[in-house]
């Protein structure tokens, strides 16, 4: 086979500059309406049915379900969409992704759009350039769609000519002619492909184009794509492999849904075909079945003639390249309204099967007995897999709130600590806030470096100065940490002095604690809020000027105390650490509370 290198190359460019135009798209998309579909899909999931439509929105606005199914997963380990939701918004992701099929059938095929591409290159480039960041995003948007309808034709052009290799024509058709084990074969070889391209919409586009050059019949195209709709579910599974068991759950039943839509279709599948064929051949462009009919009758000179894109004079050839155009047309429309026609009709029988799912995956897959066993993990964000930048910092703003809780727990042990007598138990809450401090460090890095690989994608000026606020915000959290470990270990000082505080100091320290309790929990509830108002700012300064007075009082008492004799001077050491320490939390709390109520992340 005449077949270089060279050209397996031009084939992976071609398949690049179709996903990566694709990406572009989607990502210009959501810049231009990131915030509004976060509100969509957290607001419209009310019943079943409002979720299956919101999942066909977002999927046919982003054009990447693999892109909607991860974001689900998102929200539920956040804790923003039920295990119920999440499944009926899966199932509108599986029609939405259709509507891309649709567009390459639409303009891929029947329309040359790619002599409109670089034009309209031409338009966004000055778009992109724009210092507006939404112009920036709807010149990514044109651009990306531009290239995906560049890449589609350079992937068209690229392919090898098996019509000129017969022997690898051969080889491809030893397995289409086996019956249902051909269509398993095809099955697999669809659900392979997605996996390696992370791509189901690329993957409907190869099979669009093996199918309209004859490689494979119509049956085993449509086999290829029900594959392409197993594939596509790696995606979400891979990014809930390190998500809470709500997410795994989630990922799951979109494995589920689209396996057993796959099993019904595969019983049905030559009637169901069938009337896809008659419906496209009756109201469409022409039958699906004809074209490895048409393609057998012709020799690979007079293929290679019709298919080679230089201008006909022969009547008989320019016959001919009309009637393969249309067939081309007809077999996109088949395969677009096959895939249409199995997603909609697999929602309409699986929707009222949401609870079964819901309880099939909790039996599956079960809570694990104790809350410290899922304890120490990120909740809401995963370290193997991000959703789209725009909607990754919904996540990190989540977890960056259970940060704050985390810490809260650390100063309730403070405070149980301070007044533990008994030494057994004094050193396992003692461990147990170090256990904590060593976890808050490892958030740190952790919600860090997420942010970090968030900054790498295209993100909106707006996006970018909240990135820097939440990195600023989780360096004070981790302070707010340390300072409670630091409260344990003076405690654990006093201990080791043998020094015994009086009535009186035990009352300031409460009184300082419960300012400072007061404190982290209004940050927490800041933290925990959806949008902020400046106001919510005043409650944090009120209580952040009683904690700095009432430590310059305490000062004042503690030099008058020693002065009188009322305790050791080595007991008021032990003392004014503690409650110093406790000012010092309350200086990190303000922090945070600024950070975000200025800023509004």
């Amino acid at each position: 086979m005449d077949y270089s290198f060279f050209d397996f190359l031009t084939l992976a460019g071609s398949l690049g500059m179709f996903l990566y135009g694709m990406k572009l798209m989607s990502e210009g998309l959501q810049k231009v309406a990131g915030d509004k579909l976060r509100s969509i899909l957290s607001a419209m999931t009310t019943n079943r049915f409002t979720g299956v439509l919101t999942g066909i929105l977002i999927t046919a606005l982003i054009q990447s379900s693999s892109a909607t199914t991860v974001m689900v997963v998102s929200f539920v380990n956040a804790g923003l969409l039920s295990l119920a939701q999440s499944i009926s918004v899966i199932m509108g992701a599986n029609v939405g992704t259709t509507v891309t099929a649709w567009l390459i059938s639409l303009f891929g095929f029947k329309v040359d759009i790619s002599t409109f591409a670089l034009p309209l290159i031409g338009i966004s480039i000055p778009l992109i350039f724009s210092g507006k960041s939404k112009r920036k995003s709807w010149g990514e948007f044109i651009m990306g769609f531009a290239l995906l309808f560049l890449g589609l034709d350079f992937l068209k052009n690229s392919v090898p000519d098996l019509q000129n290799n017969p022997e690898v024509l051969a080889f491809l058709q030893g397995y289409t002619s086996m019956g249902y084990a051909s269509l398993f074969i095809f099955l697999a070889l669809g659900t392979i492909l997605t996996i390696i391209v992370q791509s189901s919409s690329a993957t409907v586009a190869i099979t669009l184009i093996m199918c309209t050059k004859g490689w494979i019949p119509f049956e085993m195209a449509a086999a290829m794509v029900l594959g392409e709709n197993i594939g596509t579910t790696i995606t979400a599974n891979i990014a809930a492999i390190s998500a809470n068991v709500s997410a795994k759950r989630a990922a799951l039943a979109h494995l589920m849904f689209n396996v057993f839509g796959v099993l019904w279709v595969m019983i049905l599948f030559y009637p169901f075909t069938s009337m896809v064929g008659w419906i496209v051949t009756k109201f469409g462009p022409g039958d699906p079945y004809a074209m490895s009919a048409f393609l057998s009758t012709l020799s690979p000179d007079v293929i290679s003639e019709i298919t080679s894109g230089k201008e006909l004079f022969d009547p008989y050839l320019i016959g001919l390249q009309k009637e393969l155009t249309s067939l081309q047309v007809s077999v996109s429309y088949g395969l677009s309204l096959f895939h249409t026609m199995f997603n909609i009709t697999n929602v309409l029988i699986m929707v009222w099967l949401v609870n079964l799912y819901v309880y099939i995956c909790s039996k599956l897959i079960k809570q694990k007995k104790g809350a410290e066993e899922e304890e120490f993990q990120l909740m809401f964000i995963s370290s193997g897999m991000l959703s789209t930048s725009e909607l990754s910092l919904i996540q990190a703003k989540q977890e960056i709130a259970v940060y704050g809780d985390r810490c809260y727990r650390m100063l309730n042990m403070v405070q149980e600590l301070y007044y533990e007598k008994e030494e057994n138990q004094f050193l396992k809450t003692f461990g147990r806030i170090e256990k904590y401090e060593s976890i808050s460090d490892r958030m740190e890095i952790e919600i860090a470096n997420y942010l970090t690989h968030v900054a790498e994608g295209r993100l909106s000026s707006e996006s970018k100065e909240k990135l820097r606020v939440m990195l600023r915000v989780i360096t004070e959290v981790e302070s707010i940490a340390d300072s409670c470990y630091n409260l344990a270990r003076s405690i654990k000082r006093r201990n080791e002095g043998k020094s015994e505080f009086t009535d009186e100091q035990n009352r300031h320290f409460d009184q300082m604690l419960s300012l400072v309790n007061r404190a982290l929990l209004q940050m927490n509830k800041i933290l925990h809020k959806q949008e902020v108002a400046h106001d919510d700012i005043n409650p944090s300064y009120n209580l952040e000027n009683e904690i700095n007075n009432y430590r310059n009082q305490l000062k004042m008492h503690n030099l008058e105390d020693v002065d009188k004799k009322v305790y050791d001077y080595q007991d008021s050491v032990y003392y004014m650490d503690i409650i110093s320490e406790c000012e010092r939390l309350g200086d990190y709390i303000i922090n945070v509370v600024q950070a975000v109520v200025e800023k509004k992340i």
